[in-house]
């Protein structure tokens, strides 16, 4: 597919990129350091200390996180009123905070897309009959994708160093639990459901003990390096923001490939693929290049995280527009999967259906 080199090209920027996390020009700046400085000696050392609003101490604000946000804005203020280039500070831009949200803007459509995927998964409770063979790892995609917008929500709301991992450790999880149910979905490694539904008659997926052998050794495999990947990014003395991206890289890479090779024409498609258990390997469902333009709608998305710029009216920056951007996509994607899971291909009278036919 031709989206995927445009996808490769841009997460391998944002690799390289991602070292320059640690320090930015504007913390940098002396004259920063200096307010800083001065901020904490008159203000942070007072006895009684200041007392900072409710909204702050909830949030977590110190006070010498304040003295750091009032000189940043300040700096800011200068640098456009003297038309001057706005810096980053600590890797961000400057955002006004909202009720102690540090960016409000990336809070409301992280909130956005925990909307869609709770939404997703009741959609899937709803339209895929209980005997389908994976309705209950979509359900399980749902829930591991609400926790990790609920973190990234957390973690724009105040950025510190247990939320930044909270929130990599839910996006690494939901990125290989995406992984994972493709790989059992397209390779058929899902096990025959319990019960079918009373309207599809005939069983709903085959199954042997090669499948299940299979679908185990996937599975540890999956936990493992799950485990491996927080275990090795906790024990470090600092965050390893280069591996972090490439590992979150790799399985996006191969969850964006599969679904491309689900939607190629039946001509193209590779032997190993079959799509449905129950339909010939050259039916290719009407709707199936709606992966296809998945796989294009994220690429672009994604690419928005290298179109970097100072906050738009320090609230919107590209970070921002990348979490609007995906909200969307996620309804697209539990449409396409419960129009995938209600197929005729997934029942047996299907293989003598006239339509299993390429398109």
């Amino acid at each position: 597919m031709r989206p995927l080199p445009t996808f490769l090209l841009s997460l391998t920027t944002l690799l390289s990129l991602s070292c320059l996390v640690y320090a930015s020009a504007g913390d940098r700046d002396q004259r920063y350091q200096t307010c800083t400085t001065v901020c904490y000696g008159t203000r942070c050392l007072t006895n009684p200390p200041p007392t900072l609003p409710l909204s702050l101490r909830l949030t977590q604000w110190s006070c010498v996180d304040d003295c750091k946000y009032q000189c940043m804005h300040a700096l800011t203020d200068e640098a456009l009123t003297l038309g001057r280039d706005v810096l980053q500070y600590h890797g961000k831009w400057p955002f006004w905070r909202f009720l102690g949200a540090q960016e409000p803007a990336s809070v409301a459509f992280s909130l956005l897309n925990l909307y869609f995927h709770v939404r997703g998964g009741l959609l899937v409770k709803r339209k895929v009959p209980r005997g389908h063979p994976m309705r209950r790892y979509y359900l399980a995609w749902a829930a591991v994708s609400a926790n990790a917008w609920v973190w990234s929500a957390v973690f724009h709301t105040r950025d510190l160093p247990r939320t930044e991992k909270l929130d990599y450790f839910a996006a690494a999880s939901a990125i290989m639990y995406a992984l994972y149910y493709t790989v059992i979905r397209l390779f058929q490694l899902y096990s025959p459901s319990p019960s079918r539904p009373s309207s599809m008659p005939s069983a709903t997926a085959p199954s042997s003990p090669n499948h299940r052998s299979l679908r185990i050794a996937w599975s540890l495999l999956c936990v493992g390096a799950y485990l491996a990947h927080i275990t090795y990014l906790s024990v470090l003395p600092r965050f390893d923001y280069t591996y972090n991206m490439a590992f979150n890289l790799i399985l996006g890479l191969l969850h964006n490939l599969l679904w491309a090779l689900y939607s190629l024409p039946s001509s193209l498609t590779p032997s190993f693929l079959r799509r449905f258990p129950f339909a010939g390997k050259g039916y290719r469902p009407p709707y199936a290049g709606q992966a296809a333009l998945f796989v294009l709608l994220t690429t672009v998305a994604t690419s928005l995280e290298l179109w970097d710029f100072p906050a738009w009216g320090r609230v919107i920056d590209a970070h921002a527009l990348w979490h609007l951007s995906t909200a969307p996509i996620v309804k697209f994607w539990y449409e396409f999967l419960v129009r995938d899971a209600l197929d005729e291909g997934w029942y047996s009278q299907a293989k003598d259906m006239k339509r299993c036919v390429s398109y």
